[in-house]
């Protein structure tokens, strides 16, 4: 865990940052027990694509309830910090239509439907990442945080505006890598949502993702 370095984020739409690693059992880094989500965000949307192993099992073969709400959670709140709003869970409402296997690819993404003031809603889909099967859906509503309590999150999660500095050198601060490097301990989000068989495959057996993965701002 002492030698995680800092996650950078790609985005499309919205300013490039970069966080410290964290804990957060969805997408931080440093959980050895986590899913270690990889989130491609967007303005007012986010996106993930999965493999889950049996360390996730509800059911013989098939992945826990729990779990599959926990990645449509996700991808809904990365859909407000999209749209620079840092935000927690109010309400959500899950539809499972279909069991969700594990072993089996599936793809999530979430975004925003409706914002007033500080309550956002929010909309969310799970498919089979192959067929494109529908599994689950979601709805939610959640609450962003003020400006005070936003900066007082920046601060925890060292969050760092990237922009200006690759302006200054040059560099496209959107241009995504063509691959991840399984062997990289920085998480990225890249500029496009994966829909292929290679899915990021969840572990519980080390302290690092062991591929790229989003970088995290929930509290």
């Amino acid at each position: 865990m002492s030698n995680a370095v800092v996650q950078a984020v790609r985005t499309t739409g919205v300013p490039r940052f970069e966080l410290r690693p964290h804990n957060c059992f969805a997408c931080g880094s440093l959980n050895a027990h986590g899913l270690h989500l990889v989130l491609h965000v967007e303005h007012g949307r986010a996106a993930t694509e999965i493999l889950l192993d049996r360390s996730f099992e509800g059911w013989d073969g098939i992945a826990h309830g729990g779990i599959i709400c926990t990645i449509l959670d996700e991808v809904m709140a990365w859909a407000l910090v999209g749209a620079d709003n840092w935000g927690v869970t109010a309400r959500m409402n899950v539809v499972f239509r279909r069991p969700v296997p594990v072993g089996r690819a599936i793809h999530a993404e979430g975004s925003i439907a409706t914002s007033r003031r500080r309550i956002v809603e929010t909309t969310a889909r799970l498919e089979d990442a192959v067929t494109g099967e529908l599994l689950a859906t979601a709805t939610g509503t959640y609450v962003a945080a003020g400006e005070e309590r936003k900066r007082e999150l920046r601060e925890r999660y060292g969050y760092r505006l990237l922009a200006i500095e690759e302006q200054a050198n040059g560099s496209q601060p959107n241009a995504a890598p063509d691959r991840a490097d399984p062997e990289d301990p920085v998480d990225t989000a890249s500029t496009r949502a994966p829909r292929s068989t290679s899915a990021t495959r969840a572990r519980t057996t080390t302290a690092v993702a062991p591929a790229t993965a989003r970088g995290e701002a929930r509290a």
